[in-house]
C-alpha cells in the first residue's frame, strides 16, 4: 500500500471576502505543479460563502461536479431548467457533459460550507444532467453511507464515472475496514471532524490522505468523527 498525506495547513488559500476557499489541488489562481490531481480527482475545495453571496452564472463542460453541503442553504439554477434549493446535509451533482451553465448562491442567514469536488468523466460529451439527495445525520450514524456512485440508484446520486463517494459518521470510537477492487482504483479520504487514524497516519480535521496499490484500508475513528471516502479510478485507461 502506498500513501500520500495532504495536511490541511498545506492547502492553497483564496480569500476574497465573501468567499474563502481551501484547495488540495491546483485551482483558480493557486498553482502547484506537484499537486495537479489525484487519479481522476481533479479538484477538492473546502469552500465558505457568506450569506447573500455566491457564484454567478458560469459554464462547465465534460466534468463531474459534486457539491457536499456541510452547513447552510444554497440555491441552484442552470440552463437545463432546474431551479432548486439545497439544505445541509445534502449532496448535488452535475454531469456537465457537452456543456451547461449554472449559478449558486447562499440563500440562508448563516455562512455556507460545502465541499466542491471535480472528477474527470469516463465518457465525453454526454447529455448534461443534475441531481440532488438529502442525507440527514440521524440516518448516517455509526455507518458508511454511499452518497455518490457510478451506478444508478434511488438512495444516492450517480455520476458518469466508475467512482464512489461515502460519508461516515461515528459517535463512538470504532474501527472500520473499507474494501474495494484495487485494479486501477485509489482512495482519497478527507477528515471533516473528529479524530481519524489510517495505518499510522493521524488525520486532524480537514486533513486528507491518498491511498493506492491496495484493496483494503482500516480506519480508526474517535468520538463524533465524520469523514468522506472518495474511491475513483487512477487513470482513464
Amino acid at each position: 500500500m502506498k500513501t500520500q498525506y495532504f495536511p490541511a495547513g498545506d492547502r492553497g488559500i483564496k480569500n476574497i471576502g465573501w468567499l474563502k476557499s481551501n484547495f488540495f489541488f491546483s485551482f483558480s489562481d493557486f498553482c502547484d505543479p506537484m499537486r495537479s490531481a489525484f487519479g481522476t480527482l481533479f479538484a477538492f475545495n473546502d469552500d465558505y460563502v457568506e450569506a447573500g453571496k455566491g457564484f454567478g452564472i458560469h459554464p462547465h463542460v465534460n466534468m463531474e461536479i459534486i457539491s457536499i453541503l456541510l452547513k447552510g442553504k444554497m440555491n441552484h439554477k442552470d440552463t437545463m431548467g432546474y431551479s432548486t434549493e439545497i439544505t445541509a446535509p445534502a449532496v448535488q451533482i452535475m454531469s456537465a457533459g457537452s456543456g451547461l451553465r449554472h449559478e449558486e448562491y447562499n440563500i440562508g442567514t448563516e455562512e455556507v460550507n460545502f465541499l466542491q469536488i471535480w472528477i474527470a468523466p469516463k465518457q465525453q460529451n454526454i447529455a448534461p444532467r443534475y441531481q440532488q439527495r438529502n442525507f440527514p445525520l440521524e440516518k448516517r450514524k455509526n455507518k458508511l453511507v454511499t452518497v455518490v456512485s457510478g451506478e444508478e440508484g434511488m438512495e444516492h446520486c450517480w455520476i458518469n464515472q466508475n467512482a464512489k463517494l461515502s460519508l461516515g459518521y461515528y459517535e463512538q470510537p470504532a474501527g472500520i475496514t473499507y474494501t474495494f477492487n484495487p485494479v486501477n482504483k485509489c482512495l482519497f479520504i478527507f477528515s471533516i471532524s473528529g479524530g481519524l487514524k489510517i495505518q499510522e497516519q493521524v488525520l486532524q480535521p480537514r486533513d486528507a490522505i491518498g491511498i493506492w496499490e491496495t484493496g483494503e484500508v482500516t480506519l480508526q475513528c474517535g468520538e463524533k468523527t465524520e469523514f468522506l471516502i472518495i474511491e475513483t479510478p487512477v487513470n482513464q485507461k
